[in-house]
């Protein structure tokens, strides 16, 4: 089936019916098979890293299609490619495997583009314009089987189908300091790229390590913001630099969220959990999206895991939440999402053992953050995206006093989250090696987003243009990534 037949085919009402059908009677299955204590479960974590193809000049380009399937997979945009990590055991050989994995991944993908003449970087949001424009490179389409298609965008018919349901009423609109603009399709969210922490639970305490995870997004966030800037040429020509310099920094945020073209927005922190069966129910009731149903690509006996539960899992990939929960052949998992991508190899692995050790250590602690509201934990999401380290975070402490003291709260995050590691086997001085990346941040006050707003301002201040301060620190950050293991060696 073409891509325009299934674009189609996911707009009917016929579609929709058998797809929702579909979903409700392999989500009651999936919560008999739990029942009957059908999955593992165990403590394991995961992991998945996003990045764009980038060519000489740092600017996007597409990523070399013979890698998809051999060292990554394919994401949104033609200029995206993703990479994850086999699940491991959260204990001293699965966190190491984890690493190698991870570094011998990203190894094989930079060869593979670098062979294709193009760079692999990982950012949270690539600021460089495309060749011939950002705007050109958003906006331009063709035809293809009778249907209008964004080029950009990546030839998988889901993709095309996302984007049609998305943009039914519509494009999307983006609406940050010094840019506001409608979109026709969903591609600039393909500019925003992220690493995603999946840690597995037991079923039976998946709600608690769940409501866990909620409560640290805001300040585990502001130690990684990466993104404080659109690629320039989005900006309106009349924008005053000193506007941008002062908007958030972690543009992810907004820009994943210009998607959320209904309300509520399938882009937002979900609400607290009691068990696992809110999550199947809040599935099922979850606005579909470009519905798709197994027959489309294949015809062959329904066998394993995936199989059995397909348009289940279908429907779930688009039930965007900044914490999602992700169901498995094991058992049920938490997808910890509002995470930039990371500039280093050391980063990604020190952000998935800082938010795998403090979820557990939370946890197994008994520590009373599972009790601050909901509403304040939100709070200290969106302060974290706007103000990085400088937000207003919340916190309770272990004597369970509320604080939105940093130097209350990250001394004992940190020490929570070395907590967690070593009830799962791993010695101080591993914790420590594989903290030491984030931890300095927070000593230094220093993110990868407020390293970028140095450099601009300073170019700035030299007479640079901004469009070209911009793009500059863009290249220096690639530069540097490559040459560096852990963003802390940059030169400040």
């Amino acid at each position: 089936m073409n891509t325009a037949e299934t674009v189609r085919r996911t707009r009917t009402e016929e579609t929709r019916e058998e797809f929702g059908r579909r979903v409700a009677s392999q989500a009651e299955r999936f919560r008999e098979a739990l029942e009957s204590g059908g999955f593992e479960g165990g403590l394991k974590i995961g992991l998945e890293l996003e990045g764009v193809a980038t060519d000489g000049d740092g600017r996007p380009t597409r990523a070399p299609t013979s890698a998809f399937g051999a060292v990554c997979e394919r994401e949104l945009g033609r200029h995206n490619a993703e990479l994850n990590t086999p699940a491991t055991t959260l204990d001293p050989e699965g966190v190491k495997s984890q690493v190698d994995a991870l570094a011998g991944r990203v190894g094989r993908v930079h060869e593979w583009f670098d062979d294709a003449g193009c760079r692999f970087v990982t950012d949270g949001l690539w600021a460089v314009p495309p060749p011939g424009g950002t705007i050109p490179y958003l906006t331009a389409t063709h035809e293809t089987d009778g249907l209008e298609v964004p080029t950009n965008i990546s030839p998988a018919a889901r993709y095309h189908a996302l984007d049609a349901d998305i943009t039914a009423n519509g494009g999307v609109e983006l609406d940050v300091p010094g840019c506001r603009r409608r979109f026709p399709n969903i591609l600039v969210e393909s500019f925003a790229t992220s690493m995603q922490v999946h840690l597995q639970t037991p079923p039976g305490e998946f709600a608690r390590y769940f409501n866990v995870a909620l409560r640290v997004a805001g300040p585990v966030l502001a130690l990684a913001v990466n993104s404080p800037f659109l690629p320039p040429d989005l900006y309106r020509a009349d924008s005053d630099p000193e506007l941008v310099l002062e908007g958030p920094v972690e543009l992810r945020l907004p820009v994943f969220e210009s998607m959320n073209v209904e309300m509520p927005g399938k882009v937002r922190l979900p609400p607290d959990i009691e068990d696992i069966g809110d999550v199947l129910d809040r599935l099922v009731a979850d606005r579909q999206c470009a519905p798709y149903l197994r027959e489309w690509d294949t015809d062959s006996p329904r066998e394993g895991f995936t199989d059995e539960y397909w348009e289940l899992l279908h429907k779930q990939s688009t039930c965007w939440r900044w914490v999602r929960p992700v169901l498995g052949p094991e058992g049920p998992r938490i997808e910890f999402r509002p995470l930039p991508a990371q500039p280093c190899i050391a980063d990604v692995a020190a952000f998935q053992a800082l938010v795998a050790g403090l979820v557990h250590g939370v946890v197994v602690s008994n520590h009373p953050l599972a009790e601050l509201p909901w509403q304040t934990a939100r709070e200290s999401l969106y302060a974290a995206s706007r103000d990085g380290l400088d937000a207003e975070l919340h916190w309770l402490t272990r004597d369970d006093d509320r604080t939105s003291t940093a130097d209350r709260l990250y001394p004992e995050l940190f020490d929570l989250a070395a907590r967690g590691l070593r009830d799962r086997g791993l010695t101080g001085d591993r914790i420590d090696r594989l903290l030491a990346p984030v931890r300095h941040r927070w000593e230094s006050g220093s993110t990868p987003a407020a390293w970028k707003r140095d450099r601009v301002r300073d170019r700035l201040d030299a007479g640079t243009e901004f469009q070209t301060a911009v793009v500059e620190t863009q290249r220096e950050y690639r530069r540097l990534a490559a040459e560096n293991e852990r963003f802390v060696d940059w030169p400040a």
